[in-house]
């Protein structure tokens, strides 16, 4: 059979969390990079079949495609790493610290924004004729995206502060879902399957995720947004880091961590009783 139960792939998610921490610098940011590339490509094909169609549940249904894609490569999102690193710590793998966990997190940041910058830029040339003539059509919404999604939240304050959170918070809840839904199945079909639902759900929704709005919000930028770096930063970006972080580890990796590898009756197992051995004088 294919199917996995749970408390194998909980423990295939702490070894894959053990694995990232010890991964060579060369190896985190090759990866990370790859990553953030595809997973924009989905995004730019997810927005442009919107567009064309008028729909955006087709470009829902079929922005999974990327997502899966890096997954079978093996290659990592921060959102996946957010969640799976922890894990190593928390169960003490041998080796594994908090220093290493923080160099893996801001490697893979680093190379998941360096993909998703790269695609931007080329997208920008396809758009606009190599910034020789007006964005196209799809252009035009990208840079509408990056108004609405940081000025948008800007005019209402903490509670837009607040709203930008929270879809973060619930973005990685569903993304990591997915993450963890390819360990349940050692098919490929099982694992593009379990992968394909809960992304379907973030971005229909309208989630925030960090790593494909490292896309969005430079070509927005590049596409004539009206908005700034700064805005971007502060009512998106960093919100949305905190939130895909929150969402992952507390939602995804620490449930299950704890129901399935550390379960209620382990964490709260009485004392064995000592046993008593009379001595060999007294047994004879």
């Amino acid at each position: 059979m294919s199917y996995v139960d749970p408390a194998q792939f909980v423990t295939k998610m702490i070894d894959a969390g053990e694995a990232k921490a010890f991964m060579s610098t060369r190896d985190t940011v090759i990866r990370a990079y790859m990553a953030g590339a595809i997973l924009a490509l989905a995004a730019a094909f997810a927005v442009t079949v919107t567009v064309q169609t008028g729909n955006a549940l087709v470009g829902a249904l079929l922005f999974p495609v990327g997502f899966c894609l890096l997954y079978l490569l093996g290659f990592d999102l921060l959102t996946g790493v957010f969640t799976l690193v922890p894990l190593a710590l928390l169960d003490k793998r041998r080796g594994v610290t908090m220093r290493g966990l923080l160099r893996n997190w801001g490697l893979v940041f680093v190379g998941n924004f360096a993909g998703a910058l790269t695609v931007a830029f080329m997208m920008a040339i396809i758009f606009t004729y190599g910034f020789s003539v007006d964005p196209n059509e799809v252009g035009q919404r990208l840079g509408e995206i990056g108004q609405s999604r940081t000025v948008g939240y800007a005019q209402y304050g903490a509670a837009g502060m607040l709203t930008l959170f929270i879809r973060g918070v619930l973005c990685n809840w569903m993304v990591s879902t997915g993450v963890v839904a390819a360990m349940m199945s050692t098919s490929v079909s099982g694992k593009v399957i379990g992968m394909w639902m809960p992304i379907i759900v973030f971005f229909y929704m309208g989630f925030e995720h960090s790593v494909v709005n490292m896309f969005l919000f430079p070509s927005g930028l590049m596409l004539g947004g009206d908005f700034s770096v700064m805005d971007y930063l502060l009512w998106n970006e960093i919100p949305t880091v905190i939130g895909n972080l929150v969402g992952g580890l507390a939602f995804v990796g620490l449930t299950l961590y704890a129901t399935h590898a550390r379960t209620g009756s382990e964490w709260n197992r009485p004392a064995e009783p000592e046993q008593f051995t009379l001595p060999v004088e007294a047994r004879t």
